[in-house]
This record gives structure tokens, sequence and C-alpha cells, in this order.
């Protein structure tokens, strides 16, 4: 092969390289962040079956701010082309949020529950992700909603058998209007990455996620402390 040949192979051909997808680079470098989280604060009494009522309902009163701000910013965008492809009204969780908070903690929820640092630092590092075009919204979207899709699901199985929550108790793990989760995964992650084509930099949006990753560890760690539970040693 001639040395100008290989300029039209490869590599080679002047073209840059292929860019990845942004789900994929999104899964590989927040891995071990994913790992932590699951095995944090009270998400891992969750998981062991330690946590109580009150310790779960401080966790939905802690991430209800978070996805607020996310969801008012994803509205906001939702009629810009490309990026409006990450807001889908089927995963909005505010409002099951609050309604898992009513029938576990009753009408004074958001007076009895405390409302933790941790999570007002959460909400406006996402109000902050939402301003201008709101591009690194896509990372809190990813952490947040794949990870309820996913993980989330694992977690009402357990709250249900463990701590005996009902149906009404367990909107916030519910998607009545997504009949098939590994397909809305795969489509919703291609809209992610279809969004994030007109974003320059990805290195933004990783450093977003894996802030969004740092911030609910924090949120889980601080619930854990305040509703009494105690960590491994």
């Amino acid at each position: 092969m001639t040395s100008r040949t290989s300029e039209h192979a490869g590599l080679g051909n002047g073209r840059p390289p292929e860019r990845p997808e942004l789900t994929d680079l999104l899964r590989e470098r927040t891995h071990d962040l994913h790992a932590r989280a699951e095995r944090s604060g009270i998400v891992n009494d969750v998981l062991r079956g330690r946590a109580t009522r009150f310790g779960y309902a401080m966790l939905l009163r802690n991430l209800l701010p978070a996805y607020r701000a996310m969801e008012q910013g994803l509205e906001r965008i939702r009629s810009q082309q490309g990026i409006g492809a990450a807001a889908r009204h089927e995963l909005y969780r505010a409002p099951a949020i609050e309604a898992d908070l009513q029938a576990l903690f009753g009408e004074q929820w958001d007076r009895d529950l405390a409302l933790l640092p941790e999570a007002e630092h959460y909400a406006r590092r996402v109000t902050g992700a939402a301003a201008g075009e709101g591009g690194r919204l896509i990372a809190h979207a990813y952490t947040r909603y794949l990870g309820d899709l996913s993980g989330g699901q694992i977690m009402k199985r357990l709250l249900a058998s463990r701590l005996k929550l009902v149906p009404s108790e367990l909107a916030f793990h519910d998607f009545p209007k997504i009949s098939d989760p590994e397909s809305f995964k795969q489509e919703y992650r291609r809209a992610l990455n279809d969004a994030a084509v007109g974003i320059g930099d990805m290195d933004d949006l990783v450093g977003e996620a894996m802030a969004a990753f740092e911030h609910n560890i924090a949120v889980s760690e601080a619930v854990q402390r305040a509703s009494g539970a105690t960590a491994d040693s």
C-alpha cells in the first residue's frame, strides 16, 4: 500500500475519529461513582433491608427539589430541536414523589420532614445546569431517570417486601405510561445521544454527570445521618 493510499484508509484518511456515543461515555466514566452511590448512605440501607419508613421518606423529601429543578428546566427546553428530546413527561418524577410523601407521612410532610443542606446544594446544581441552553441537563436526566428505570425497580421490590410499602406509597418507582421499560431505556439513550450531538465538548457533560453522582451520594449519606441509621463500619 502506498503512502498516498494509506491516507485514505482507517484513521489516516484525514477525518477526525468517530465521536463516541454520550451514554457509552457516561457509563464508562461514572462506573465507579455509580458503584459508590449504591454502597452509600440510605440507598445502601434500602438495598440491605435496613431502612425505615422515616428514612425512606426523608430520602424522597430530599430528592424532590432536584427533580423539580430538573423537570422545570426540561419543560423550558422541550421545544428546542435535539435537546428537547430529553424532556419526556412519562419520566417526570416530582408529582409521584409528592404523592408518595403524602401517603407515607401525611399532608404536612413538607413541614415535618427536614430539607437538608445537601439537598439544597444538589437542587442548585441542577438549576445551574438548566441555565442558558440547558445542555448540561442531559447529564442529570441520564443520572436520575435511567437509574430510576433500572436500579430503582430493585428498590421498589425491596421496599415492598421489607418495609411492606403498598402501591400508593411507591409511585416514585412506578411508570404507568411506559409499557416496556427496556425498550424505552434504549429509546431514551438514543434521544440523549442525539441531543448531545450539538454540544461541542462532551467532557462538560461527563463532568456534570460525575457531579450529579457526587450530589446523590452526599444526599444519601446526609439522609442516613439524619434518619438515625448507622453506616457500615
